[in-house]
């Protein structure tokens, strides 16, 4: 035993010098990790103490030297790894402070929502906490972590509409098909769809809310800055494409959609997810543009396109969008004097040629004050992706509101 010891110590000291004499950058390194142990050689250890045979000659110094400055290495890293542990006493099972949202699981327990079972009783002091919730403590007292409701296998809410339970079953199919990882956010909002009256009056999306996502009436063009220079690269050729389609008239007959009196009325590219075949192909240039947009809501039912006419002295109500996961890109094609769009309590008039973003889940009313000769005003409406919702969430709303459900 002790001869194997000595051959396989007698290679590593053979590989060590010849390292040394092809790298000397690397024995500079380590010169000066052993000036910092200096005082250490110094004792009475040596290489004298290892079973060496006598015919090894190697720089004893310059080995030695190396030799603890691999140790200090290890036992600084047997330090680091110590104080990851979590300390007993410090940190309660199943809570995590406000600021951290890493969580861990122990191999030797299984965790259901933010109770852990563990097979032995130990005492608070004794005791490793074996899963940190991804929620802050007053998440968890008011019970709205993200995870709680679905690690907990809570549940639906009984009293949450027929429209709220499809969409949760259709998150659940996403879920069985794909992953749960990132849909937190919708989860917590299907189950809170019971309470969409109890927001506040200035924001109330009435299909759905998607919590925790910061908005305001009106978005900066950096928000979508692509879309919106495409869209204002091609004001003149939309416009062309517009007149063409508005000189053959107004008649359901030829794509359009009449919404009350005064002019109001709709010339479709996409409802509701779908593309409208006749309309397309009626504006090819304007079609093309919609489907150069990266966040074009295109295949779900909460994204349309298509041309807004709204006639001299009409208003429309205040009224609510569906929902506050989309930004509506209003680019203003024909726009008279006096139009006005007032978004949670905030006016802004719209601009030839350009755009404005508009979180329509946000109270807002529309109106034309002009005169009779003043013509209509005249917007395309593009439904964009808000841009805090992320990739892996306009998944699952595609496949949650696909049109084909």
């Amino acid at each position: 035993m002790l001869f194997k010891f000595t051959e396989i110590f007698y290679c590593t000291c053979h590989i060590t010098q010849t390292v040394f004499m092809h790298y000397h950058n690397l024995s500079i390194c380590f010169y000066f990790s052993y000036c910092s142990v200096s005082q250490i050689i110094r004792m009475h250890w040596s290489m004298n103490t290892l079973p060496l045979p006598p015919f090894v000659e190697v720089g004893v110094h310059s080995l030695s030297g190396l030799l603890w400055t691999l140790l200090l290495l290890f036992l600084w890293h047997c330090y680091r790894m110590g104080s990851d542990l979590p300390i007993p006493g410090h940190a309660h099972a199943g809570k995590l402070k406000s600021g951290s949202r890493r969580s861990m699981l122990s191999r030797g327990g299984s965790c259901a929502g933010t109770k852990c079972n563990a097979r032995s009783k130990l005492s608070r002091s004794d005791q490793i906490t074996p899963f940190i919730s991804m929620e802050t403590e007053e998440d968890e007292e008011q019970g709205q972590g993200y995870l709680t409701p679905v690690l907990s296998h809570a549940l639906f809410p009984a009293q949450a509409s027929a429209e709220a339970k499809k969409l949760y079953a259709a998150l659940q199919e996403y879920a069985k098909r794909y992953s749960w990882v990132g849909m937190g956010r919708i989860h917590k909002g299907l189950r809170e769809q019971v309470r969409l009256n109890d927001h506040s009056a200035i924001q109330k999306p009435h299909l759905f809310f998607l919590p925790d996502v910061p908005s305001v009436p009106f978005f900066p063009r950096d928000a979508h800055r692509h879309d919106i220079e495409v869209l204002e690269a091609n004001y003149s050729v939309i416009l062309a494409e517009f007149r063409a389609v508005y000189q053959r008239g107004i008649d359901s007959k030829l794509g359009w959609t009449c919404l009350g009196p005064k002019g109001q009325a709709v010339f479709p590219l996409y409802s509701a997810g779908l593309s409208v075949a006749g309309n397309c192909r009626s504006c090819p240039c304007t079609y093309r543009t919609l489907l150069s947009l990266r966040t074009f809501i295109s295949s779900n039912s909460l994204g349309s396109a298509g041309f807004w006419l709204l006639g001299p002295g009409a208003t429309l109500g205040s009224s609510y969008g569906p929902t506050n996961t989309r930004l509506r890109c209003h680019l203003g094609l024909q726009t008279p004097p006096l139009c006005e769009l007032v978004v949670g309590g905030e006016p802004q008039c719209w601009s030839e040629g350009h755009c404005l973003l508009v979180d329509d889940s946000f109270l807002h009313t529309v109106s034309h004050k002009g005169s009779p000769d003043a013509g209509p005003r005249v917007i395309l409406s593009v439904d964009l992706w808000h841009p805090n919702v992320a990739a892996a969430e306009r998944q699952a709303l595609d496949f949650m509101f696909n049109p084909d459900l």
